[in-house]
Protein backbone atom coordinates (compact mmCIF):
# COMPACT_ATOMS: atom_id res chain seq x y z
CA UNK A 1 0.00 0.00 0.00
CA UNK A 2 1.35 3.29 -0.74
CA UNK A 3 2.32 5.67 2.25
CA UNK A 4 0.23 8.87 1.97
CA UNK A 5 1.80 11.73 1.42
CA UNK A 6 1.37 15.42 2.57
CA UNK A 7 0.35 16.04 -0.73
CA UNK A 8 -2.18 13.44 -1.48
CA UNK A 9 -3.83 14.48 1.79
CA UNK A 10 -4.02 18.16 0.91
CA UNK A 11 -5.59 17.01 -1.96
CA UNK A 12 -7.70 14.72 -0.61
CA UNK A 13 -8.97 17.50 1.87
CA UNK A 14 -9.36 20.03 -0.62
CA UNK A 15 -11.81 17.60 -2.45
CA UNK A 16 -13.96 17.07 0.61
CA UNK A 17 -14.11 20.80 1.34
CA UNK A 18 -15.60 20.96 -2.62
CA UNK A 19 -17.92 18.67 -2.34
CA UNK A 20 -18.82 20.20 1.50
CA UNK A 21 -19.12 23.29 -0.33
CA UNK A 22 -21.10 22.02 -3.01
CA UNK A 23 -23.97 20.74 -0.72
CA UNK A 24 -23.58 23.99 1.62
CA UNK A 25 -24.60 26.16 -1.68
CA UNK A 26 -27.85 24.34 -1.89
CA UNK A 27 -28.63 24.15 1.96
CA UNK A 28 -29.70 27.83 2.00
CA UNK A 29 -32.72 27.43 -0.55
CA UNK A 30 -34.00 24.53 2.15
CA UNK A 31 -33.52 26.86 5.28
CA UNK A 32 -35.07 29.82 3.62
CA UNK A 33 -38.62 29.44 4.74
CA UNK A 34 -37.65 28.45 8.44
CA UNK A 35 -38.01 24.71 7.20
CA UNK A 36 -34.96 22.22 6.80
CA UNK A 37 -35.60 18.66 5.69
CA UNK A 38 -35.36 16.54 9.04
CA UNK A 39 -36.17 19.14 11.36
CA UNK A 40 -37.71 18.42 14.75
CA UNK A 41 -40.91 19.57 14.59
CA UNK A 42 -42.91 22.27 17.59
CA UNK A 43 -43.75 21.39 21.04
CA UNK A 44 -45.43 23.12 23.09
CA UNK A 45 -46.03 21.24 26.55
CA UNK A 46 -45.68 21.42 30.28
CA UNK A 47 -42.86 19.36 31.79
CA UNK A 48 -42.29 19.50 35.91
CA UNK A 49 -44.88 22.04 36.26
CA UNK A 50 -42.65 24.61 33.38
CA UNK A 51 -43.71 25.45 30.24
CA UNK A 52 -41.55 24.50 27.47
CA UNK A 53 -41.47 25.14 23.92
CA UNK A 54 -39.64 24.80 20.75
CA UNK A 55 -40.11 26.11 17.26
CA UNK A 56 -38.14 26.90 14.48
CA UNK A 57 -36.80 29.96 14.13
CA UNK A 58 -36.12 32.07 10.99
CA UNK A 59 -32.47 33.90 10.84
CA UNK A 60 -30.97 36.08 13.31
CA UNK A 61 -28.92 34.62 16.13
CA UNK A 62 -31.01 31.19 16.43
CA UNK A 63 -30.04 30.02 12.62
CA UNK A 64 -25.88 30.25 13.10
CA UNK A 65 -26.01 28.66 16.76
CA UNK A 66 -29.64 26.75 17.16
CA UNK A 67 -29.74 25.47 13.94
CA UNK A 68 -32.86 27.17 12.94
CA UNK A 69 -34.87 25.98 16.39
CA UNK A 70 -36.24 28.31 19.01
CA UNK A 71 -36.46 26.58 22.60
CA UNK A 72 -37.86 28.50 25.94
CA UNK A 73 -38.67 27.96 29.07
CA UNK A 74 -41.61 29.35 30.83
CA UNK A 75 -41.16 32.15 28.35
CA UNK A 76 -37.20 32.66 28.52
CA UNK A 77 -35.28 31.41 25.81
CA UNK A 78 -32.90 28.41 26.23
CA UNK A 79 -29.71 28.98 24.52
CA UNK A 80 -29.65 25.41 22.42
CA UNK A 81 -26.85 24.24 19.59
CA UNK A 82 -27.17 21.22 17.49
CA UNK A 83 -23.74 19.42 17.36
CA UNK A 84 -22.51 18.11 13.93
CA UNK A 85 -23.48 14.51 14.81
CA UNK A 86 -27.19 15.55 15.01
CA UNK A 87 -27.70 15.41 19.26
CA UNK A 88 -28.45 18.49 20.86
CA UNK A 89 -27.06 20.59 23.75
CA UNK A 90 -28.29 24.04 26.04
CA UNK A 91 -26.43 26.56 27.68
CA UNK A 92 -27.38 24.30 31.07
CA UNK A 93 -26.80 20.99 30.21
CA UNK A 94 -23.69 21.99 28.00
CA UNK A 95 -21.38 18.58 28.37
CA UNK A 96 -24.84 16.17 28.05
CA UNK A 97 -25.95 15.85 24.97
CA UNK A 98 -29.47 14.40 23.91
CA UNK A 99 -31.15 13.52 20.70
CA UNK A 100 -33.91 16.56 20.04
CA UNK A 101 -34.46 20.03 21.53
CA UNK A 102 -37.53 18.67 23.45
CA UNK A 103 -35.08 16.36 25.43
CA UNK A 104 -32.82 19.55 25.41
CA UNK A 105 -35.84 21.62 27.31
CA UNK A 106 -36.36 18.77 29.55
CA UNK A 107 -33.23 18.36 30.20
CA UNK A 108 -32.61 22.12 31.44
CA UNK A 109 -35.78 21.87 33.69
CA UNK A 110 -34.34 18.37 35.34
CA UNK A 111 -30.85 20.57 36.09
CA UNK A 112 -32.41 24.03 37.12
CA UNK A 113 -34.78 21.90 39.86
CA UNK A 114 -37.11 24.61 40.20
CA UNK A 115 -34.93 27.83 39.38
CA UNK A 116 -35.79 30.22 37.10
CA UNK A 117 -33.70 30.07 33.92
CA UNK A 118 -32.33 33.86 33.05
CA UNK A 119 -31.38 35.32 29.54
CA UNK A 120 -28.60 34.40 27.79
CA UNK A 121 -26.88 37.54 27.10
CA UNK A 122 -26.14 37.03 22.95
CA UNK A 123 -22.48 38.23 22.04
Amino acid sequence: MPELSRRRAIGAAAALAAAAGTQAVAAPAATAAGHRPGAPGSFDEVYKGRRIQGRPAAGGHHQHHGGGYAVLIDGVELHVMQNADGSWISVVSHYDPVPTPRAAARAAVDELQGARLLPFPAN
